[in-house]
């Protein structure tokens, strides 16, 4: 039963009372309007009033107030919610204003009876401005609540400082002032246009340029930076975030411009400040088109599905249409979570989820012969580098010839194109893990020469956030308090982010025609050490006092930095800026599969670990390597090319 003190207004319930309030203050305001009118215009006299006019005002004073409900009932001005009134009240009740204004003559000359030229312009302003103080008050007066309320709650406020009085800014900053469960206080905003400097927004001051803000950190006593600049690059962030970043206070953002285009941005929509806004650049535009081209409505098989490379390649397949998408582990944990997002992301999408070891020969020949798949990326691999190097013969059996195995299901079972997964480690290697890949790299070139399937592979460096990538690493270290330990202070990296690098892989297969390396253009490289800086900076904390670094020295196979591309290869670009081509290198097959067979049988015959690198030395000549005794320490006797 519906309650007698609620009514119902075009989709809302408002209650009766309000309505009822705000109906007699707009009768009110009608004819306090027909009287102020004719005293301005009679020199504020009361007295000098002709009485016809009066007798006017009065005639057509219920007219108007039937007249003026019914504008302002069309104009919604009953349905708002008037302690969150913003610039459309405003500007209805200024069309409802003119509309009255329009009326009037009308009405006069209707009942017959006149009043000055000039009486509709001043009724419309007076209606105006008693209909603005009374819808607007209750905002007014629900601010200084709000502001009394957080004076005297006892909740410590976070003084925050804005950067950016542009609309996201306004919207952040009007959003901590009318909400009670915030608790924030804008003490100060920062904007580089000196336009804007030294003066308020929403009672805020403006108080100066990026240049400005660690001086007005220590002055305003500033906990926490929003930087609120949805529309700017990284590029241009990355010196207001190295900026920020020193302040040591807590740092959080926007993520990018669609919540001003959507209209909702709010605090909810901030982020923290992640290590990738300090690469300096953009991310990653592929062609969409291009990728659904050539994976839609194709089966689709992922090895090493369920790792950090492998699981957001399945992310991305799945959302551009195949026909079926088969992910294949031997980590069941990782492959079961994949398994569920996916399901409840594409509830549609023809799902299989295959636990199997690429080394396991009849495993893989069953699978290929079951499913049949048009396109398989090959992702399963060992790639901790320290730990490869305790175990060369794991990774030759996993990496090379759990690749060898799936390409060679891939010829046999007409799969149209195999993309391998391959690392910048592979480019003049000094690790086991490295030269591996460097010879799957040459296991799916020799195939392609004497296969239907386009054998290809895409070479990257690092992706953050990827299972044993030095960043995880880093925050679990510094969430311990430290120390967190770099191998060597002039160490460098390229780094990119799992989506980009996944995103990059998908279109250059989109590109591929046989046998290519492609090879990623990973943008500037990292040092390691100040990659370690900075997360101990974002984290709010100070580098050797709060965090110390502690340098290791490099590990056994470990480079100071890695290169992408060989310098036998050259470069051959394609139609993204970001993906290149390498040229192969030439090599006899019929030696290679001679080389490959020695390898493995002294990998399966547990041939001691020097003899592995020897013969991997002999398949990759650029591999450099230390003669390893039993402890894992080297001998110091380096082999070269």
């Amino acid at each position: 039963m519906k309650k007698l003190s609620e009514i119902k207004v075009g989709f809302l319930k408002v209650p009766v009372s309000r309505i009822i309030l705000l109906v007699l203050s707009d009768m009110l305001a009608v004819l306090l309007s027909s009287v102020l009118s004719l005293y301005v215009l009679y020199d504020f006299s009361f007295r000098e009033v002709e009485s016809r006019f009066w007798e006017a005002v009065l005639c057509a004073y219920f007219p108007n107030v039937a007249v003026t409900l019914l504008i302002f009932y069309l104009l919604r001005l009953y349905h708002s919610v008037w302690r969150y009134a913003s610039e459309t009240e405003l500007i209805n009740i200024i069309l409802a204003a003119v509309l009255c204004f329009l009326t009037q003559p009308v009405i006069f000359m209707i009942l017959g009876v006149s009043v000055p030229r000039s009486y509709p312009f001043f009724y419309a302003f007076f209606l105006l401005v008693f209909t603005c103080a009374v819808r607007f008050s209750y905002r007014f007066l629900r601010i200084l609540e709000n502001r009394r309320l957080s004076r005297s709650d006892g909740i410590k406020r976070t003084n925050c400082m804005i950067v950016g009085a542009g609309a996201a800014g306004n919207a952040i900053l009007k959003e901590i002032e009318f909400s009670r469960y915030l608790s924030m206080h804008v003490a100060c905003v920062i904007d580089d246009n000196p336009g804007c400097q030294g003066k308020y927004l929403r009672g805020i001051p403006i108080v100066g340029g990026r240049e400005t803000i660690p001086d007005n950190v220590e002055k305003y006593a500033i906990d926490e930076i929003i930087i609120a600049i949805p529309s700017a690059s990284r590029a241009k962030l990355r010196p207001i975030l190295e900026i920020c970043k020193e302040t040591g206070c807590r740092m959080r953002i926007l993520p990018g411009m669609y919540q001003l285009i959507n209209g909702d941005v709010n605090v909810g929509q901030l982020r923290e400040v992640q290590i990738e806004d300090l690469l300096g650049r953009d991310p990653i535009q592929v062609n969409v088109d291009e990728i659904i081209g050539y994976v839609k409505d194709q089966t689709v098989l992922v090895t090493g599905g369920g790792g950090s490379i492998g699981s957001e390649l399945c992310r991305q397949i799945a959302g551009h249409g195949p026909k079926a998408l088969i992910i294949l582990d031997i980590y069941e944990n990782g492959v079961y979570e994949v398994q569920q997002e996916l399901r409840h992301r594409y509830p549609e999408l023809k799902l299989e989820v295959l636990i199997a070891s690429v080394r396991n020969t009849e495993r893989i020949e069953a699978i290929f012969r079951t499913y049949r798949p048009d396109i398989v990326y090959h992702a399963a691999a060992h790639k901790h580098v320290p730990l490869m190097e305790d175990s060369p013969g794991e990774a030759v059996k996993n990496n090379v010839f759990g690749t060898y195995k799936t390409a060679m299901a891939a010829d046999r079972y007409g799969v149209k194109r195999f993309v391998l997964i391959s690392t910048d480690k592979a480019v003049n290697p000094t690790n086991i893990m490295g030269a591996s890949k460097r010879i799957c790299e040459m296991i799916i070139q020799s195939l392609n020469r004497r296969s239907r399937t386009e054998f290809v592979a895409v070479r990257f460096g690092n992706v953050l956030g990827s299972n044993g990538s030095v960043v995880p690493l880093f925050q679990k270290q510094i969430l311990e308090g430290g120390p967190v330990t770099v191998t060597h202070p002039d160490i460098i990296r390229y780094f990119m982010t799992i989506p980009e690098a996944v995103s990059l892989v998908l279109q250059a297969g989109a590109y591929a025609r046989g046998g290519e390396i492609f090879v990623l253009d990973m943008g500037e490289p990292v040092k390691i050490a100040d990659l370690a800086k900075n997360m101990i900076k974002l984290s709010g904390l100070r580098v050797d006092e709060d965090i110390k670094i502690v340098y290791t020295g490099l590990r056994p196979g470990e480079k100071m930095y890695e290169e992408l591309l060989m310098n036998e290869e050259g470069l051959q670009e394609t139609a993204n800026r970001m993906i290149y081509i390498g040229k192969p290198i030439e090599y006899e097959d019929g030696k290679f599969e001679e080389q490959l067979e020695r390898l493995g049988s002294a990998a399966q015959g547990e041939a001691d670990a020097d003899k592995i690198r020897a013969l991997v030395k002999e398949i990759v000549p650029s591999y450099r390597y230390e003669r390893q005794d039993m402890t894992g320490e080297g001998k110091g006797e380096k082999e070269t090319p």
